[in-house]
C-alpha cells in the first residue's frame, strides 16, 4: 500500500510541478490574459490532440464505460462508437475553421467573444448568457471529476471519500490557479499519455492471465442472454434504437463543448493543425476500443464479483488483483491507477479553466470593470476557479448525487444541445445571424433541460437529441426572420473561409 501511495505522491508532484512551472514563466512577461486563457495561441499539435482528448475522456472512460459494459455487455458500446465519429468530424470540419475564425474574428480567445466578434456585434447579451451557461453546467460537469477521486482515494487507500474528495480539489485548483491554460494543456498531454498506457496494459495482461491453465475467476462467470449482442434487449425494439440514437447522440456534444473547442483555437499554426488532426482521433480510437475491451476482459477475469452499484470499480479491481505481491508491482499497480486521477483532473482543470475565462473575459471585464488590466483579470478569473470548484465538490458530496456517468451525461447534453448547432452554423453558414445564434443557444438549453427533467425517462433517448435538433431549427427560423448580416460582417465570413481553404 505503501509503494502505490508513493505512486501517486509522484504523479501529483508532476501536476503541481507543471503548474509551478508556467507560474513562473509567466511572471518573466509571457502571462496576461490571453497567455493564462489561451497559451498565446502556441500550442504544437500533440500537445494540443492529447489535451483535447484527455479533457474530453474523463474519468468515465476508465470507470463508467468499462462497467457498463462489464455488467450489461455489448449493447453498450453504442457511446463509443458515437463519440468516435463525433471527434473524427470535429477534428476535420470543425478545428481548423474554428482556429481560423476565432483568429480573424478580433482575436477571440473563448467561445462567447467568438460568438459575438463572428457577428461584429456590440451587445453583450449572447456572452453573458454563454458565461451563465458555462458557470451552470461546469459545475455539475466538475463534480464528476470529483466523484471519481473520491471513490479512487476511497477503495485504493480506504480514505473517506469527502476527504479525498476535497483533497483533489485542492490540488486541481493549485496548478490551475498557478499555471492556466500551459499549465493545463500539458498535464493534459501526460495525463493521456498516462491514461493510454493503462487501457493498454491491463486488459491484455489480464487475457494472459486467463489463458493460463491454473486460472480461475474471482467468481463464477455470469452471462446474460443477450451480453454479446450489439441490440442491448436483443432484438430491434425502441430499447435498443434508443440506445443506438442515444449512442449517436453522444458525438454530438464535441460540436459545442468549449473545453473542447479552444484546443482548436489555440494550435500555434496550419501545420501544428493537420498534425492535431490525425492524433486527437487516433488517440481517441485507441482509447475508447479499449475501455470496451477492458469491460470485456474484466467480465471474463473476474466473474460476477462486482454487482450493479459496483460495477465501476472494474478496472481498479482488475489492476489490483493483477498486481499484488511486493514492492515494485504494487508500486506499478498505483502508477496504473493513477490513470484514474489524471482522466479525473484533466477534465476537471479544463473546465475550470473555461468557467474563469468565460465569466473574466466575457462579463467581469465587459460590463463591471471595461478598464480592467490582465493581472486584474487573471485573478478574477482564479476567484471563479474557486468558487466553481466549491460549488462542484458540494454537488459531488450531496447523498443525492447521481454517479460520475449520471453528471457526465448531464453536463455534456447541455453544451452540446445548446452550443453545438450554434457554432456549426457560424462556421458555415454566411447567413447566420447574431440574433439566430442567441435563440439556437437559449432554445438549445431549455429543451435539453426540460426533457432530462420529464421525458429522459419515460422514452429512455437521450435528452442531447431533442435539444440539438430544436436549437439547430429554432436558429435557421429565426435567423430567415431577421434582416440579412451587414456586408462587413458577411467579408468577415468570405476572408475566413478564404483562409481555411
Amino acid at each position: 500500500m505503501n509503494m502505490e501511495a508513493l505512486a501517486f505522491v509522484l504523479y501529483l508532484c508532476l501536476v503541481v510541478g507543471i503548474g509551478i512551472h508556467f507560474f513562473l514563466k509567466a511572471k518573466n512577461g509571457t502571462g496576461g490574459e490571453k497567455g493564462y486563457f489561451l497559451g498565446g495561441r502556441q500550442m504544437k499539435g500533440m500537445v494540443a490532440a492529447l489535451s483535447a482528448g484527455a479533457s474530453d475522456m474523463s474519468a468515465w472512460v476508465l470507470m463508467g464505460l468499462p462497467g457498463s459494459i462489464y455488467l450489461y455487455g455489448m449493447g453498450q458500446v453504442w457511446i463509443s462508437v458515437g463519440l468516435l465519429i463525433g471527434t473524427i468530424c470535429a477534428w476535420i470540419f470543425v478545428a481548423p475553421r474554428l482556429r481560423r475564425f476565432s483568429i480573424l474574428a478580433k482575436d477571440s480567445i473563448t467561445i462567447p467573444q467568438y460568438l459575438t466578434n463572428r457577428f461584429l456585434s456590440e451587445s453583450k447579451a449572447l456572452q453573458i448568457i454563454c458565461a451563465v451557461i458555462f458557470m451552470t453546467a461546469y459545475c455539475v460537469y466538475s463534480a464528476s471529476s470529483i466523484v471519481a477521486c473520491g471513490n479512487l482515494f476511497n477503495q485504493v487507500f480506504g480514505i473517506e471519500s469527502s476527504t479525498a474528495m476535497i483533497g483533489a480539489t485542492a490540488i486541481i485548483l493549485l496548478y490551475t490557479f498557478l499555471g492556466g491554460f500551459n499549465a493545463v494543456c500539458w498535464t493534459d498531454f501526460f495525463q493521456g499519455l498516462l491514461m493510454l498506457m493503462a487501457l493498454m496494459a491491463v486488459p491484455i495482461i489480464a487475457l494472459f492471465l486467463i489463458q493460463g491453465a491454473d486460472f480461475v475467476p474471482v467468481a463464477g462467470v455470469v452471462t446474460s442472454e443477450h451480453y454479446y449482442n450489439l441490440l442491448s434487449s436483443g432484438k430491434f425494439d425502441w430499447k435498443s434504437i434508443s440506445d443506438i440514437l442515444s449512442g449517436f447522440g453522444w458525438g454530438l456534444g464535441y460540436m459545442g463543448m468549449p473545453h473542447i473547442l479552444i484546443r482548436y483555437m489555440s494550435i500555434k499554426s496550419e501545420g501544428e493543425m493537420r498534425k492535431s488532426r490525425v492524433i486527437g482521433p487516433v488517440w481517441t480510437a485507441i482509447i475508447l476500443t479499449m475501455a470496451t475491451v477492458v469491460g470485456l476482459v474484466g467480465h471474463e477475469f473476474l466473474g460476477a464479483s462486482l454487482e450493479e452499484g459496483s460495477q465501476s470499480l472494474v478496472f481498479i479491481t482488475m489492476v489490483r488483483t493483477i498486481f499484488t505481491g511486493n514492492g515494485l508491482l504494487l508500486f506499478v499497480a498505483g502508477v496504473l491507477l493513477s490513470a484514474i486521477l489524471a482522466a479525473s483532473m484533466s477534465t476537471a482543470d479544463s473546465q475550470l479553466l473555461a468557467s474563469s475565462s468565460a465569466f473574466s473575459s466575457d462579463v467581469y471585464k465587459p460590463i463591471f470593470r471595461k478598464d480592467a488590466s490582465d493581472r486584474e483579470m487573471l485573478w478574477a478569473g482564479r476567484i471563479v476557479v474557486a468558487i466553481i470548484a466549491v460549488v462542484a465538490y458540494f454537488i459531488a458530496s450531496s447523498p443525492s448525487c447521481g454517479g460520475i456517468m449520471a453528471l457526465v451525461e448531464c453536463a455534456w447534453a447541455a453544451f452540446g444541445a445548446a452550443f453545438g448547432p450554434t457554432i456549426l452554423l457560424s462556421l458555415f453558414w454566411k447567413r447566420f445571424t447574431y440574433k439566430g445564434a442567441i435563440a439556437g443557444i437559449v432554445s438549445g438549453f431549455v429543451v435539453d433541460a426540460l426533457w432530462y427533467a420529464f421525458l429522459s425517462g419515460p422514452t429512455g433517448l437521450y435528452e442531447i437529441i431533442p435539444g440539438f435538433l430544436v436549437s439547430l431549427i429554432v436558429a435557421v427560423i429565426v435567423t430567415k426572420c431577421d434582416h440579412e448580416p451587414s456586408k462587413e460582417v458577411q467579408d468577415l465570413f468570405d476572408a475566413c473561409s478564404r483562409e481555411v481553404e
